[in-house]
Formats: structure tokens, C-alpha cells, sequence
């Protein structure tokens, strides 16, 4: 099997998966990677067998790169992920696509230009756990999808994350942060949005850090906290979205459930590959628990790459896809836009629903 040359750029905390799992995949062969830091770089490079550490323009400048996957903070995911293509290179990107629309456009724009492909995270909806869910929608275990409500509520990151204060700023907030996970989930379940309306507000305007090292330390709270929102799917089904940072007691509230006419669907934490996925049809008394159809249950990030790259091989559709990215980056967008604004937000773009995974092959894209 032909194997398609990737680097990294980005060698910081969530590289370490990425590295881990590329070299699970025969048709993938991660030959470099790359930081600000170099030596941070070095260091990844070691631990992992990967044979070349690189700045960053060496590796977007390597000839035998065909695919980069982008790791660097959001604030600099435009500009990496336009270098890497107008390089000659295949790009993927850790989520959120950009932080701006116009930057968004920009990545897609330059794909199409230079004939390349761009995909993007998350890629949990490729997991076992999403994947039986809709695996069982598809086949009219809950009829025709009515409604949809998701939930990703916690307290801030401050107890806990030692710099935190990025969470708070601008491309930052629950929405921009997990908004990503849940926003994909529920596209690739229900398929593409058409209406938006949300509420936001930031509840608290300073936020005191708990975690060290930066313990006692201020932040300024410049974007929302707490979003709430209302989701017309092209489709018809009508869903129900909160994002919050400021659920001090916690929630017992699911990730996300799906209702349909013959029966509802609890969909497992979008964060995750696994389950459990349950079911509940009309008439019956308990929801019970329905067993993985597919591979993937551990943490698999890097699963969207091996899928983009069997594309790329293959000259076939990718599933974690620029459009799909950006149509997500929109809606996040698009709550926002509501609240200020006080009226709907009309999506401009649309997307197709990602096709499931074969059950024929449930360990392999």
C-alpha cells in the first residue's frame, strides 16, 4: 500500500496522540515534525521515533510532505493551514477550522486553488459510539428525526488548565471551545443546518485563576460564557444547544439526545470515540443499551487523517472535510451573531452530511 508522507506542526500537549495514532495506520508514514520551540519539537521527535525535527518553514518547505496536519493554537490555524497549501500540501487541521468566517473562506478558497484537500477536527464523529447512532437512525430505529437537544455544561477552566486565560478571549468561550464537538455531532446525525438563534452572556466579566502556576492571577472575560441556542436543521428536525462555562454545581444533563417518532436516541459525550449509546422506542418502559457496531472506541484522534489520506490516495470523499468544518465555524459564529443582533441568523453555507462508515469494516476507514 502506498503510504502519503505527513508532519506536524504544533508539538504541544494534544501532539502526543496524533503522533501515537499516525503510526497506527499502514497508509501513513509521519516523517517530520515541528514547533516554535525547536527543541520542543526535538523532543516529540524522540519519544516517538519520528525521524526529522524541523522549524516550521523547513517543514512546510520539505518537498516530500504531501499532508500536514496543523496543531498550533487557533489564533494562528488560518495562516499555518494557507502556507502549507499554497506549499503544494494537503492540510489538516485541529479545531476549530479559523477563528473568523472571513478566515475560514480564506483556508477553503486556497484549497480549491491549488487543487488540494482540507480537513479538519473533530474527528470523534467517526468513533464508535456517533457512528452506531447513526448506524441506527439510518436504519428507522427511532423513526424520522423530530428534535435534538445538547448540553456541554461545566465551570470554567481556570480550577484547573495552567494557562487558562485564552478560554476567555476572543475564539475562545464553551461555544469555540467544545461548540466544535457538538456542533459536528449533531451535523453528521441530522445533517446540515439551515437557522439559527441563540442568547449569550458573560456572567462573570473577571475570572480568578485557582490552578498553579498561575494561581490568584485575574482574567478579563471578553466573550461569552454561556450560550444558548436554537437549531432549524435543513431537515426539518428543530434542536436545542447549551454551551456554558459557568455551571459552578455541574449538570446532570445528557451530551446530547435525539428524538423521533418511534423513539429517542441518547448519543454519547461527543469529546469521546466510545459510547454508550442507548435507545428508548415508543412504548417501552427503560431506554436500554445498544453494543458498538464499530471499531474505534479509545481515544482515535488522527482517525480524520487516515481517512483524508485514503482520499487523497484514492481520488475519494473525505468525511472530516473543509465544508463541513466551515459550516460548523459559521453556526458557532451564528449564535453569537443572533444574540447581538437580536433576530435568526440565516446560514449561508451548507454542507453534505458525512457518509458512515461501513459496517463490512469496522476496525478500518
Amino acid at each position: 500500500m502506498k503510504k502519503l508522507k505527513i508532519g506536524i506542526v504544533g508539538c504541544g500537549n494534544i501532539s502526543s496522540i496524533y503522533m501515537e495514532n499516525c503510526q497506527k495506520f499502514d497508509h501513513l508514514d509521519l516523517v517530520a515534525c515541528a514547533d516554535l520551540d525547536e527543541q520542543r519539537a526535538q523532543a516529540q521527535a524522540a519519544k516517538y521515533g519520528i525521524p526529522k525535527a524541523y522549524s516550521v518553514q523547513e517543514l512546510l518547505t520539505d518537498p516530500d510532505i504531501e499532508l500536514v496536519i496543523n496543531l498550533t493554537i487557533p489564533k494562528a490555524h488560518a495562516a499555518v493551514c494557507i502556507q502549507a497549501l499554497e506549499a503544494g500540501k494537503h492540510v489538516y487541521t485541529e479545531k476549530p477550522l479559523a477563528v473568523t468566517c472571513e478566515e475560514g473562506q480564506q483556508i477553503l478558497e486556497t484549497a480549491k486553488k491549488q487543487n488540494l484537500l482540507v480537513g479538519s477536527a473533530p474527528d470523534t464523529f467517526l468513533g464508535a459510539g456517533i457512528q452506531t447512532a447513526i448506524h441506527l437512525i439510518e436504519q428507522g430505529e427511532i423513526g424520522v428525526p423530530i428534535g435534538a437537544s445538547a448540553f456541554m455544561i461545566t465551570r470554567g477552566h481556570e480550577h484547573w488548565h495552567p494557562d487558562p486565560a485564552f478560554y476567555y478571549d476572543i475564539g475562545g468561550g464553551p461555544m469555540f471551545d467544545m461548540g466544535p464537538y457538538y456542533l459536528t455531532a449533531l451535523v453528521s446525525l441530522l445533517g446540515p443546518i439551515k437557522r439559527i438563534s441563540g442568547s449569550t452572556r458573560i456572567s462573570y466579566p473577571e475570572r480568578t485563576v485557582t490552578s498553579e502556576p498561575k494561581a490568584g492571577t485575574k482574567i478579563q472575560v471578553t466573550i461569552p460564557t454561556h450560550i444558548s441556542g436554537t437549531i432549524d436543521f435543513a431537515s426539518g428536525a428543530i434542536g436545542t444547544i447549551t454551551t456554558s462555562f459557568d455551571a459552578f454545581g455541574g449538570t446532570s444533563l445528557p451530551p446530547i439526545e435525539i428524538y423521533g417518532s418511534e423513539g429517542t436516541l441518547l448519543v454519547p459525550d461527543p469529546n469521546t470515540f466510545g459510547g454508550p449509546v442507548r435507545i428508548r422506542k415508543r412504548d417501552e418502559k427503560e431506554f436500554v443499551n445498544v453494543s458498538l457496531s464499530y471499531g474505534y472506541s479509545q481515544n482515535s484522534r488522527g482517525l480524520g487523517v487516515a481517512d483524508m489520506a485514503q482520499a487523497i490516495l484514492s481520488g475519494s470523499e473525505h468525511r472530516a472535510n473543509g465544508n463541513l468544518a466551515y459550516h460548523v465555524l459559521e453556526a458557532m459564529h451564528g449564535f453569537h451573531n443572533s444574540s447581538d443582533n437580536g433576530k435568526h441568523y440565516i446560514m449561508e453555507s451548507t454542507c453534505e452530511r458525512p457518509q458512515s462508515l461501513s459496517l463490512k469494516q469496522p476496525t478500518s476507514i
